[in-house]
């Protein structure tokens, strides 16, 4: 399997940050946004990792994650020119893919459960991560049909985009896999009233043919798009540090003392999470 980095789009919810870079490279406490979800794509062991991006920001992408070496991966990195949704920055990346399953990720999404088993156990077909939200009118939602005993991969039976009247309160998150079909689907799609290709389509299509499964998250998830996320995102990022590093404390050291906030510093992503590293 290889792994899909998607940080194209304008950032027009958080300009004006987003007129000097690229929201992916936004900080949440203290890293990068996209470091979040490459993290998740090491922890599955995705090592050969594309990264989508626009043309304006392509140099400052590859200007701080380079080759890819100090991450224990490889990077490749493709443009896309305009935005024109998800689905066509998927297919720009064919090439890199080489025929194998993809687990494509949005460079704005963060992830508190672990997606590891889930992705190293996808052999075929589609596979989404879907989360209980309070506002299902704002999101891709899917209802399920469970089967007995399996709690863990159930099928999706229907998707709706952002419904008035929703079936159910499940989004359908920013964690995508697919097998290698997905590019002959995206090759057929059409741009939506927007205008764009839509990935909701792709996963419509695998649900069509009765080969969409989704896992449900259990820990937070945050779609980081907005500066009222972004603080969210830092604040849950910085109380999961800090709760990490509790058992190390001393018993006569304040919680506020200058030693504890340098203990909840979180290391840049590696290959092998230790077991001292917060779980994000």
């Amino acid at each position: 399997m290889r792994g899909v980095l998607i940080c194209g789009g304008t950032g027009s919810r958080l300009k004006p940050l987003t007129d000097i870079t690229n929201k992916s490279l936004l900080p949440i406490y203290d890293k990068p946004l996209i470091l979040y979800p490459l993290q998740k794509l090491l922890d599955a062991d995705i090592h050969h990792i594309a990264v989508v991006t626009s043309t304006e920001h392509i140099d400052q992408m590859t200007s701080f994650l380079g080759s890819g070496e100090r991450f224990g991966c490889e990077f490749s990195y493709r443009v896309q020119e305009k935005p024109g949704g998800i689905a066509q920055a998927l297919g720009i990346a064919e090439d890199f893919t080489q025929d194998e399953s993809i687990c494509a990720l949005l460079g704005d999404n963060v992830y508190f459960d672990d997606l590891a088993p889930a992705i190293r156990s996808f052999t075929k077909g589609g596979h989404v991560f879907l989360k209980e939200v309070p506002d299902p009118e704002r999101f891709g939602i899917a209802t399920l049909r469970r089967a007995q005993g399996d709690t863990a991969h159930v099928r999706v039976e229907s998707i709706e985009e952002k419904p008035k009247h929703p079936k159910s309160n499940l989004a359908i998150t920013g964690c995508y896999l697919y097998d290698a079909r997905c590019f002959d689907i995206i090759r057929n799609l059409k741009p939506s009233a927007r205008g764009e290709l839509e990935i909701t389509d792709i996963s419509r299509w695998y649900l069509d043919h009765r080969e969409l499964t989704a896992s449900i998250l259990e820990e937070e998830w945050i779609d980081a798009g907005t500066f009222e996320s972004l603080f969210t995102a830092a604040s849950l990022v910085r109380e999961r540090s800090w709760a990490a590093q509790a058992p190390r404390k001393s018993p006569h050291t304040s919680p506020q003392s200058p030693t504890n906030r340098t203990a909840g510093h979180v290391p840049l992503p590696r290959r092998k999470v230790s077991p001292a590293t917060p779980d994000l």
